[in-house]
Protein backbone atom coordinates (compact mmCIF):
# COMPACT_ATOMS: atom_id res chain seq x y z
CA UNK A 1 0.00 0.00 0.00
CA UNK A 2 2.83 2.42 0.89
CA UNK A 3 4.56 1.81 -2.45
CA UNK A 4 1.25 2.35 -4.25
CA UNK A 5 0.73 5.70 -2.48
CA UNK A 6 4.24 6.83 -3.37
CA UNK A 7 3.75 5.76 -6.99
CA UNK A 8 0.40 7.57 -7.19
CA UNK A 9 1.94 10.72 -5.68
CA UNK A 10 4.70 10.60 -8.29
CA UNK A 11 2.19 10.24 -11.12
CA UNK A 12 0.06 13.09 -9.80
CA UNK A 13 3.10 15.38 -9.47
CA UNK A 14 4.34 14.57 -12.96
CA UNK A 15 0.91 14.96 -14.48
CA UNK A 16 0.47 18.31 -12.78
CA UNK A 17 3.77 19.54 -14.07
CA UNK A 18 3.00 18.32 -17.57
CA UNK A 19 -0.09 20.51 -17.56
CA UNK A 20 1.73 23.54 -16.24
CA UNK A 21 3.94 24.17 -19.27
CA UNK A 22 7.65 23.85 -19.67
CA UNK A 23 9.84 22.52 -16.86
CA UNK A 24 11.71 25.80 -16.49
CA UNK A 25 8.40 27.59 -15.83
CA UNK A 26 7.90 25.51 -12.68
CA UNK A 27 11.41 26.10 -11.37
CA UNK A 28 11.21 29.82 -12.23
CA UNK A 29 8.04 30.11 -10.17
CA UNK A 30 9.72 28.39 -7.24
CA UNK A 31 12.73 30.65 -7.61
CA UNK A 32 10.52 33.73 -7.51
CA UNK A 33 8.79 32.48 -4.36
CA UNK A 34 11.99 31.38 -2.60
CA UNK A 35 10.95 27.73 -2.62
CA UNK A 36 12.65 24.47 -3.55
CA UNK A 37 11.47 20.91 -4.09
CA UNK A 38 13.93 18.15 -3.30
CA UNK A 39 14.10 14.37 -3.36
CA UNK A 40 16.88 13.03 -1.16
CA UNK A 41 15.90 9.44 -0.50
CA UNK A 42 13.42 7.81 1.82
CA UNK A 43 14.89 8.73 5.20
CA UNK A 44 13.90 12.40 5.13
CA UNK A 45 10.23 11.50 4.69
CA UNK A 46 10.11 8.39 6.88
CA UNK A 47 9.00 10.28 9.97
CA UNK A 48 10.22 9.56 13.45
CA UNK A 49 11.84 12.97 13.94
CA UNK A 50 12.42 12.21 17.60
CA UNK A 51 16.01 12.78 18.77
CA UNK A 52 15.51 10.70 21.92
CA UNK A 53 14.90 7.68 19.68
CA UNK A 54 17.84 8.27 17.36
CA UNK A 55 16.79 10.98 14.86
CA UNK A 56 19.90 13.04 14.12
CA UNK A 57 22.37 10.35 15.16
CA UNK A 58 23.32 9.47 11.58
CA UNK A 59 22.35 12.53 9.63
CA UNK A 60 21.27 16.16 9.77
CA UNK A 61 18.43 17.34 11.99
CA UNK A 62 17.09 20.67 10.71
CA UNK A 63 14.37 20.83 13.39
CA UNK A 64 16.30 20.60 16.66
CA UNK A 65 19.35 22.20 18.25
CA UNK A 66 21.96 20.34 20.27
CA UNK A 67 24.34 21.56 22.92
CA UNK A 68 27.09 21.26 20.30
CA UNK A 69 27.17 20.75 16.54
CA UNK A 70 29.62 19.76 13.82
CA UNK A 71 30.76 22.49 11.45
CA UNK A 72 31.59 22.09 7.77
CA UNK A 73 35.07 20.85 8.72
CA UNK A 74 33.59 18.12 10.96
CA UNK A 75 34.86 19.90 14.06
CA UNK A 76 32.79 20.34 17.21
CA UNK A 77 31.58 23.81 18.05
CA UNK A 78 29.12 25.19 20.59
CA UNK A 79 25.48 25.50 19.56
CA UNK A 80 23.09 25.88 22.51
CA UNK A 81 26.05 25.65 24.89
CA UNK A 82 27.87 28.84 25.84
CA UNK A 83 30.35 27.40 28.36
CA UNK A 84 31.55 23.90 29.24
CA UNK A 85 33.45 23.02 32.44
CA UNK A 86 34.78 19.49 32.93
CA UNK A 87 36.07 18.11 36.21
CA UNK A 88 39.62 16.79 36.35
CA UNK A 89 38.46 13.19 36.62
CA UNK A 90 36.16 13.56 33.61
CA UNK A 91 33.07 12.57 35.59
CA UNK A 92 31.30 15.92 35.77
CA UNK A 93 30.28 18.33 33.02
CA UNK A 94 28.66 21.67 33.81
CA UNK A 95 27.22 23.24 30.67
CA UNK A 96 25.68 26.68 30.45
CA UNK A 97 23.19 27.33 27.63
CA UNK A 98 21.92 30.34 25.70
CA UNK A 99 19.20 32.41 27.37
CA UNK A 100 17.37 33.66 24.27
CA UNK A 101 16.29 30.36 22.75
CA UNK A 102 12.68 29.49 21.96
CA UNK A 103 11.07 26.40 20.50
CA UNK A 104 9.12 26.73 17.25
CA UNK A 105 5.90 27.11 19.29
CA UNK A 106 7.32 30.21 20.98
CA UNK A 107 7.93 28.61 24.40
CA UNK A 108 11.40 29.16 25.96
CA UNK A 109 14.04 26.43 25.99
CA UNK A 110 15.57 26.01 29.45
CA UNK A 111 17.80 23.63 31.34
CA UNK A 112 14.69 21.61 32.26
CA UNK A 113 14.23 20.70 28.60
CA UNK A 114 17.85 19.57 28.38
CA UNK A 115 17.43 17.39 31.45
CA UNK A 116 14.14 15.98 30.12
CA UNK A 117 15.70 15.17 26.74
CA UNK A 118 18.70 13.32 28.15
CA UNK A 119 16.67 11.45 30.75
CA UNK A 120 14.10 10.42 28.13
CA UNK A 121 16.82 9.22 25.76
CA UNK A 122 18.54 7.31 28.57
CA UNK A 123 15.31 5.63 29.64
CA UNK A 124 14.46 4.70 26.04
CA UNK A 125 17.67 2.64 25.73
CA UNK A 126 17.36 2.99 21.98
CA UNK A 127 19.86 4.35 19.45
CA UNK A 128 21.31 6.95 21.83
CA UNK A 129 23.80 5.19 24.11
CA UNK A 130 23.75 6.96 27.48
CA UNK A 131 24.63 4.00 29.68
CA UNK A 132 27.59 5.99 31.03
CA UNK A 133 25.31 8.84 32.23
CA UNK A 134 24.72 8.56 35.97
CA UNK A 135 22.49 11.62 36.31
CA UNK A 136 21.57 14.95 34.76
CA UNK A 137 20.12 17.90 36.64
CA UNK A 138 19.28 21.55 36.18
CA UNK A 139 21.35 23.82 38.45
CA UNK A 140 19.31 26.82 37.34
CA UNK A 141 17.28 27.75 34.27
CA UNK A 142 20.37 27.90 32.07
CA UNK A 143 22.89 25.55 33.68
CA UNK A 144 22.94 21.76 33.40
CA UNK A 145 25.09 19.34 35.38
CA UNK A 146 25.91 15.95 33.86
CA UNK A 147 27.43 13.28 36.12
CA UNK A 148 28.95 10.21 34.49
CA UNK A 149 29.44 6.84 36.15
CA UNK A 150 32.86 6.61 34.49
CA UNK A 151 35.03 8.88 32.40
CA UNK A 152 33.67 8.67 28.87
CA UNK A 153 35.53 10.83 26.36
CA UNK A 154 32.94 10.62 23.52
CA UNK A 155 30.22 12.08 25.76
CA UNK A 156 30.79 15.55 24.35
CA UNK A 157 30.30 14.09 20.85
CA UNK A 158 26.90 12.82 21.95
CA UNK A 159 25.86 16.37 22.81
CA UNK A 160 26.28 17.24 19.13
CA UNK A 161 23.93 14.52 17.91
CA UNK A 162 21.13 14.65 20.50
CA UNK A 163 18.67 17.44 19.71
CA UNK A 164 16.72 19.01 22.57
CA UNK A 165 12.97 18.32 22.73
CA UNK A 166 10.39 20.39 24.69
CA UNK A 167 9.21 18.85 27.94
CA UNK A 168 5.91 20.72 27.68
CA UNK A 169 5.03 19.35 24.23
CA UNK A 170 6.60 15.91 24.15
CA UNK A 171 4.38 12.87 23.70
CA UNK A 172 6.26 9.70 22.89
CA UNK A 173 3.69 8.25 20.48
CA UNK A 174 3.16 11.37 18.38
CA UNK A 175 6.21 13.62 18.72
CA UNK A 176 8.21 11.90 15.98
CA UNK A 177 5.78 13.07 13.30
CA UNK A 178 5.12 16.49 14.84
CA UNK A 179 8.47 17.81 16.13
CA UNK A 180 8.69 21.13 17.96
CA UNK A 181 12.36 22.02 18.06
CA UNK A 182 14.59 25.06 18.28
CA UNK A 183 16.44 24.48 15.01
CA UNK A 184 16.31 26.67 11.89
CA UNK A 185 13.37 24.79 10.31
CA UNK A 186 9.94 23.60 11.40
CA UNK A 187 7.52 21.06 9.96
CA UNK A 188 4.18 22.41 8.71
CA UNK A 189 2.97 19.36 6.78
CA UNK A 190 3.95 15.71 6.83
CA UNK A 191 2.59 12.68 5.01
CA UNK A 192 4.60 9.64 6.01
CA UNK A 193 6.77 8.25 3.19
CA UNK A 194 5.20 10.69 0.75
CA UNK A 195 5.87 14.36 1.45
CA UNK A 196 7.39 16.71 4.01
CA UNK A 197 7.01 20.49 3.92
CA UNK A 198 9.16 22.65 6.13
CA UNK A 199 9.52 26.40 6.53
CA UNK A 200 11.93 28.60 8.50
CA UNK A 201 11.44 28.69 12.25
CA UNK A 202 10.76 32.36 12.95
CA UNK A 203 11.91 31.83 16.54
CA UNK A 204 15.34 30.48 15.59
CA UNK A 205 18.12 32.22 17.53
CA UNK A 206 20.72 31.92 14.76
CA UNK A 207 20.91 33.21 11.22
CA UNK A 208 17.57 32.57 9.52
CA UNK A 209 17.35 30.33 6.42
CA UNK A 210 17.43 32.11 3.06
CA UNK A 211 14.67 30.00 1.50
CA UNK A 212 11.02 30.38 2.44
CA UNK A 213 9.81 26.83 1.90
CA UNK A 214 11.23 23.38 1.23
CA UNK A 215 9.14 20.48 -0.03
CA UNK A 216 10.65 17.01 0.25
CA UNK A 217 9.14 14.33 -2.00
CA UNK A 218 9.60 10.59 -1.95
CA UNK A 219 10.34 9.64 -5.54
CA UNK A 220 11.57 6.13 -6.27
CA UNK A 221 14.85 5.38 -8.03
CA UNK A 222 13.01 4.27 -11.15
CA UNK A 223 11.13 7.57 -11.45
CA UNK A 224 13.66 10.13 -10.24
CA UNK A 225 15.31 10.82 -13.60
CA UNK A 226 11.95 11.52 -15.24
CA UNK A 227 11.06 13.81 -12.35
CA UNK A 228 14.31 15.73 -12.79
CA UNK A 229 13.81 16.11 -16.54
CA UNK A 230 10.25 17.34 -15.99
CA UNK A 231 11.43 20.10 -13.67
CA UNK A 232 9.61 18.61 -10.70
CA UNK A 233 12.61 18.83 -8.38
CA UNK A 234 15.48 21.24 -7.84
CA UNK A 235 17.76 18.84 -5.96
CA UNK A 236 17.65 15.09 -6.50
CA UNK A 237 19.70 12.32 -4.93
CA UNK A 238 20.25 9.87 -7.78
CA UNK A 239 21.46 6.33 -8.11
CA UNK A 240 25.09 6.38 -9.33
CA UNK A 241 24.12 4.71 -12.61
CA UNK A 242 21.96 7.74 -13.47
CA UNK A 243 24.33 10.37 -12.13
CA UNK A 244 26.03 11.12 -15.44
CA UNK A 245 22.77 11.73 -17.26
CA UNK A 246 22.67 15.05 -19.11
CA UNK A 247 19.67 17.11 -18.03
CA UNK A 248 19.16 20.64 -19.31
CA UNK A 249 19.28 23.19 -16.51
CA UNK A 250 20.74 20.70 -14.01
CA UNK A 251 24.31 20.07 -12.92
CA UNK A 252 25.96 17.12 -11.22
CA UNK A 253 27.03 17.84 -7.63
CA UNK A 254 29.03 15.19 -5.78
CA UNK A 255 29.21 15.28 -2.00
CA UNK A 256 31.95 13.46 -0.10
CA UNK A 257 30.96 11.33 2.86
CA UNK A 258 32.51 9.53 5.79
CA UNK A 259 30.20 6.57 5.07
CA UNK A 260 32.33 3.48 4.52
CA UNK A 261 31.05 0.21 3.07
CA UNK A 262 32.53 -2.83 4.81
CA UNK A 263 31.71 -6.51 5.26
CA UNK A 264 32.01 -7.98 8.75
CA UNK A 265 34.02 -11.21 8.74
CA UNK A 266 33.09 -13.31 11.82
CA UNK A 267 36.36 -14.41 13.42
CA UNK A 268 35.17 -17.52 15.24
CA UNK A 269 34.01 -20.88 13.88
CA UNK A 270 30.29 -21.50 13.53
CA UNK A 271 28.55 -22.54 16.74
CA UNK A 272 25.28 -22.02 18.57
CA UNK A 273 24.72 -19.45 21.30
CA UNK A 274 21.34 -19.23 23.03
CA UNK A 275 19.73 -21.08 20.15
CA UNK A 276 21.25 -18.79 17.51
CA UNK A 277 23.99 -19.65 15.03
CA UNK A 278 27.01 -17.36 15.23
CA UNK A 279 30.49 -17.54 13.74
CA UNK A 280 31.50 -18.62 10.26
CA UNK A 281 33.72 -21.57 9.32
CA UNK A 282 35.27 -19.81 6.33
CA UNK A 283 35.78 -16.20 7.48
CA UNK A 284 37.16 -17.46 10.82
CA UNK A 285 40.29 -18.53 8.93
CA UNK A 286 42.78 -15.64 9.09
CA UNK A 287 44.22 -16.52 5.67
CA UNK A 288 40.82 -15.97 4.01
CA UNK A 289 40.45 -12.54 5.62
CA UNK A 290 44.00 -11.42 4.85
CA UNK A 291 43.87 -12.67 1.26
CA UNK A 292 40.64 -10.82 0.58
CA UNK A 293 41.98 -7.64 2.13
CA UNK A 294 45.02 -7.37 -0.15
CA UNK A 295 43.75 -9.39 -3.11
CA UNK A 296 40.56 -7.62 -4.16
CA UNK A 297 40.62 -4.61 -6.47
CA UNK A 298 38.62 -1.90 -4.74
CA UNK A 299 38.80 0.54 -7.65
CA UNK A 300 37.25 -2.08 -9.91
CA UNK A 301 34.52 -2.88 -7.38
CA UNK A 302 33.67 0.82 -7.06
CA UNK A 303 33.52 1.20 -10.83
CA UNK A 304 31.24 -1.81 -11.29
CA UNK A 305 28.97 -1.24 -8.27
CA UNK A 306 28.88 2.53 -7.86
CA UNK A 307 29.75 3.86 -11.30
CA UNK A 308 32.97 5.18 -9.78
CA UNK A 309 31.30 7.24 -7.04
CA UNK A 310 33.50 6.12 -4.18
CA UNK A 311 37.05 6.06 -2.88
CA UNK A 312 38.91 2.87 -1.85
CA UNK A 313 39.45 2.46 1.88
CA UNK A 314 40.75 -0.06 4.38
CA UNK A 315 39.42 1.70 7.46
CA UNK A 316 37.00 4.33 8.69
CA UNK A 317 37.07 7.54 6.66
CA UNK A 318 40.34 9.45 6.45
CA UNK A 319 38.31 12.61 7.19
CA UNK A 320 38.04 11.51 10.84
CA UNK A 321 40.96 12.66 12.96
CA UNK A 322 41.00 9.42 14.98
CA UNK A 323 41.54 7.19 11.92
CA UNK A 324 44.95 5.50 11.58
CA UNK A 325 46.18 5.73 8.00
CA UNK A 326 48.66 2.92 8.70
CA UNK A 327 45.90 0.45 7.80
CA UNK A 328 45.94 1.65 4.20
CA UNK A 329 48.08 -0.39 1.82
CA UNK A 330 48.09 -1.41 -1.82
CA UNK A 331 45.40 -3.87 -2.87
CA UNK A 332 44.92 -6.05 -5.99
CA UNK A 333 48.03 -8.02 -4.97
CA UNK A 334 46.58 -11.21 -6.37
CA UNK A 335 49.74 -13.33 -6.36
CA UNK A 336 50.51 -12.47 -2.73
CA UNK A 337 46.94 -13.21 -1.72
CA UNK A 338 47.03 -16.58 -3.45
CA UNK A 339 50.31 -17.41 -1.71
CA UNK A 340 48.73 -16.62 1.68
CA UNK A 341 45.88 -18.99 0.89
CA UNK A 342 48.08 -21.80 -0.35
CA UNK A 343 50.45 -21.51 2.62
CA UNK A 344 47.40 -21.94 4.87
CA UNK A 345 46.28 -25.06 2.99
CA UNK A 346 43.61 -23.57 0.72
CA UNK A 347 44.17 -25.41 -2.58
CA UNK A 348 42.04 -25.81 -5.71
CA UNK A 349 42.55 -29.55 -5.91
CA UNK A 350 39.74 -30.41 -8.32
CA UNK A 351 40.17 -27.49 -10.74
CA UNK A 352 36.69 -26.02 -10.26
CA UNK A 353 38.11 -22.58 -9.46
CA UNK A 354 37.18 -22.78 -5.77
CA UNK A 355 39.84 -23.52 -3.17
CA UNK A 356 39.27 -26.04 -0.42
CA UNK A 357 40.88 -27.01 2.86
CA UNK A 358 40.28 -30.24 4.75
CA UNK A 359 37.40 -30.99 2.42
CA UNK A 360 35.69 -27.60 2.97
CA UNK A 361 35.20 -25.26 0.03
CA UNK A 362 36.19 -21.59 0.36
CA UNK A 363 32.66 -20.36 -0.17
CA UNK A 364 30.36 -18.23 1.98
CA UNK A 365 27.37 -15.92 1.66
CA UNK A 366 27.16 -12.18 2.28
CA UNK A 367 23.98 -10.14 2.31
CA UNK A 368 23.22 -6.71 0.92
CA UNK A 369 20.25 -4.57 1.92
CA UNK A 370 17.28 -5.14 -0.37
CA UNK A 371 16.27 -1.48 0.03
CA UNK A 372 19.77 -0.10 -0.58
CA UNK A 373 20.88 -0.78 -4.15
CA UNK A 374 24.32 0.73 -3.59
CA UNK A 375 25.15 -1.72 -0.83
CA UNK A 376 23.72 -4.71 -2.65
CA UNK A 377 25.55 -3.83 -5.86
CA UNK A 378 28.77 -3.52 -3.87
CA UNK A 379 28.22 -6.98 -2.43
CA UNK A 380 27.69 -8.38 -5.93
CA UNK A 381 30.79 -6.65 -7.31
CA UNK A 382 32.88 -7.91 -4.38
CA UNK A 383 31.73 -11.47 -5.02
CA UNK A 384 32.76 -11.23 -8.65
CA UNK A 385 36.12 -9.71 -7.78
CA UNK A 386 36.96 -12.44 -5.27
CA UNK A 387 36.64 -15.19 -7.87
CA UNK A 388 40.23 -14.65 -9.07
CA UNK A 389 41.43 -15.66 -5.59
CA UNK A 390 39.55 -18.94 -5.68
CA UNK A 391 37.06 -17.72 -3.08
CA UNK A 392 33.39 -18.02 -3.97
CA UNK A 393 31.12 -15.45 -2.35
CA UNK A 394 27.38 -15.57 -2.90
CA UNK A 395 25.76 -12.13 -2.66
CA UNK A 396 22.18 -12.30 -1.46
CA UNK A 397 19.61 -9.48 -1.22
CA UNK A 398 17.90 -9.36 2.15
CA UNK A 399 15.82 -6.96 4.23
CA UNK A 400 18.04 -5.08 6.67
CA UNK A 401 15.90 -6.13 9.63
CA UNK A 402 16.79 -9.74 8.84
CA UNK A 403 20.35 -9.26 7.58
CA UNK A 404 21.60 -7.64 10.77
CA UNK A 405 20.01 -10.35 12.95
CA UNK A 406 22.14 -13.06 11.34
CA UNK A 407 25.24 -10.97 10.57
CA UNK A 408 27.34 -12.74 13.22
CA UNK A 409 26.86 -15.90 11.13
CA UNK A 410 26.18 -14.62 7.59
CA UNK A 411 28.30 -11.51 6.93
CA UNK A 412 26.56 -8.42 5.60
CA UNK A 413 27.50 -5.15 3.91
CA UNK A 414 27.60 -2.39 6.52
CA UNK A 415 27.70 1.37 6.09
CA UNK A 416 29.92 2.84 8.80
CA UNK A 417 29.39 6.59 9.01
CA UNK A 418 29.81 8.22 12.40
CA UNK A 419 31.80 11.26 13.48
CA UNK A 420 32.11 9.97 17.06
CA UNK A 421 34.83 7.42 17.89
CA UNK A 422 32.29 5.69 20.11
CA UNK A 423 31.47 3.75 16.94
CA UNK A 424 34.90 2.15 17.19
CA UNK A 425 34.11 0.95 20.70
CA UNK A 426 30.79 -0.49 19.50
CA UNK A 427 32.26 -2.44 16.59
CA UNK A 428 35.64 -3.53 17.95
CA UNK A 429 35.54 -3.94 21.74
CA UNK A 430 35.06 -7.54 22.89
CA UNK A 431 32.49 -6.52 25.53
CA UNK A 432 30.11 -5.56 22.70
CA UNK A 433 29.96 -9.01 21.08
CA UNK A 434 26.79 -10.14 22.82
CA UNK A 435 25.28 -6.74 23.52
CA UNK A 436 22.91 -6.69 20.53
CA UNK A 437 22.70 -7.79 16.91
CA UNK A 438 24.51 -4.70 15.60
CA UNK A 439 27.48 -4.29 17.95
CA UNK A 440 30.74 -6.05 17.04
CA UNK A 441 29.29 -8.25 14.27
CA UNK A 442 32.80 -9.52 13.47
CA UNK A 443 32.98 -11.00 16.99
CA UNK A 444 36.40 -9.40 17.31
CA UNK A 445 38.31 -10.15 20.50
CA UNK A 446 41.80 -8.73 20.94
CA UNK A 447 42.76 -7.92 24.57
CA UNK A 448 45.43 -5.40 23.55
CA UNK A 449 43.00 -3.59 21.28
CA UNK A 450 40.48 -3.60 24.14
CA UNK A 451 43.04 -1.91 26.38
CA UNK A 452 43.72 0.84 23.86
CA UNK A 453 40.00 1.41 23.28
CA UNK A 454 39.27 1.78 26.98
CA UNK A 455 42.27 4.04 27.45
CA UNK A 456 40.74 6.25 24.76
CA UNK A 457 37.22 6.10 26.16
CA UNK A 458 38.38 6.96 29.68
CA UNK A 459 40.78 9.74 28.68
CA UNK A 460 40.12 13.30 29.78
CA UNK A 461 41.81 15.10 26.89
CA UNK A 462 41.13 14.78 23.17
CA UNK A 463 44.78 14.28 22.12
CA UNK A 464 44.94 11.13 24.24
CA UNK A 465 41.61 9.96 22.84
CA UNK A 466 42.89 10.27 19.27
CA UNK A 467 46.27 8.68 20.05
CA UNK A 468 44.76 5.66 21.80
CA UNK A 469 42.16 5.04 19.11
CA UNK A 470 44.91 5.06 16.51
CA UNK A 471 46.86 2.53 18.58
CA UNK A 472 43.70 0.41 18.82
CA UNK A 473 43.78 0.16 15.03
CA UNK A 474 47.51 -0.59 14.82
CA UNK A 475 50.19 -0.25 17.47
CA UNK A 476 52.96 -1.65 15.33
CA UNK A 477 52.40 -5.24 16.40
CA UNK A 478 48.72 -6.11 16.63
CA UNK A 479 45.27 -4.87 15.75
CA UNK A 480 42.76 -4.84 12.88
CA UNK A 481 45.56 -4.15 10.37
CA UNK A 482 46.56 -7.83 10.61
CA UNK A 483 43.44 -9.38 12.18
CA UNK A 484 41.07 -8.04 9.45
CA UNK A 485 37.73 -8.30 11.29
CA UNK A 486 36.13 -6.18 8.54
CA UNK A 487 36.73 -6.15 4.80
CA UNK A 488 36.57 -2.45 3.98
CA UNK A 489 35.64 -1.50 0.42
CA UNK A 490 35.13 2.24 -0.03
CA UNK A 491 33.93 5.53 1.32
CA UNK A 492 30.89 6.63 -0.65
CA UNK A 493 30.59 9.72 -2.81
CA UNK A 494 27.00 10.92 -3.02
CA UNK A 495 25.72 12.21 -6.41
CA UNK A 496 22.95 14.77 -6.84
CA UNK A 497 21.44 16.52 -9.82
CA UNK A 498 20.97 20.18 -8.86
CA UNK A 499 19.23 23.10 -10.57
CA UNK A 500 22.09 25.20 -11.93
CA UNK A 501 20.40 28.37 -10.65
CA UNK A 502 20.43 27.10 -7.07
CA UNK A 503 23.45 27.92 -4.89
CA UNK A 504 24.03 25.25 -2.25
CA UNK A 505 26.80 27.17 -0.51
CA UNK A 506 29.76 25.30 0.97
CA UNK A 507 29.04 21.59 1.28
CA UNK A 508 30.73 19.73 4.08
CA UNK A 509 31.22 15.97 4.28
CA UNK A 510 28.10 13.83 4.38
CA UNK A 511 27.82 11.63 7.46
CA UNK A 512 25.98 8.89 5.60
CA UNK A 513 25.93 7.73 2.01
CA UNK A 514 22.18 8.24 1.84
CA UNK A 515 20.93 11.38 0.16
CA UNK A 516 19.59 13.44 3.06
CA UNK A 517 23.08 14.54 4.08
CA UNK A 518 22.97 17.40 1.61
CA UNK A 519 20.38 19.23 3.73
CA UNK A 520 23.00 19.72 6.47
CA UNK A 521 23.51 23.32 5.30
CA UNK A 522 20.08 23.87 3.74
CA UNK A 523 19.60 27.07 5.74
CA UNK A 524 22.33 28.68 3.57
CA UNK A 525 20.86 27.68 0.18
CA UNK A 526 19.84 30.55 -2.10
CA UNK A 527 18.58 31.08 -5.61
CA UNK A 528 21.09 32.91 -7.79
Amino acid sequence: MKKLLVFMLTLVCLACLAGCGKSNDASSERMKNGEVVISVGKYMISGGYDPTLGWGMWGPDPFHSGLHRYNKDNKLEKDLATDVAVSGDGLEYIIKIKKDVKFSDGKPLTARDVVFTYQTAKDAKNAVDLAFLESVQAIDDYTVKFTLNKAWAPFIETTATLGIVPEHAYKKDTYGDNPIGSGPWKVISFQKEQQLIMVPNENYYGEKPKLKKVTVLNIGEDAILAAVKSGQVDVAFVNPEYANAKVEGMKLTVMDSIDAFAVNLPMVAEHEENGVLVGNNITSDLAIRQALNIGINREEIIKNALNGFGEPTMNFSKDLDWTNEALTEKDNRVEEAIQILENAGWIDSDGDGIREKNGVKATFTITGRSNDLQRYNTAVALAKNAEKLGIKIEAKSMAWSEARKIAKNIPTMWAFGDFSPQAYYSYFHSSQIGKNVINNPAMYNNPIVDEHIMAAMNATDWNTVVAEFKLAQWDGQTGPKVDIPYLWICTVKVPYLVNDKLDLGVLGVNERGQGMGIVTNIDTWTWK
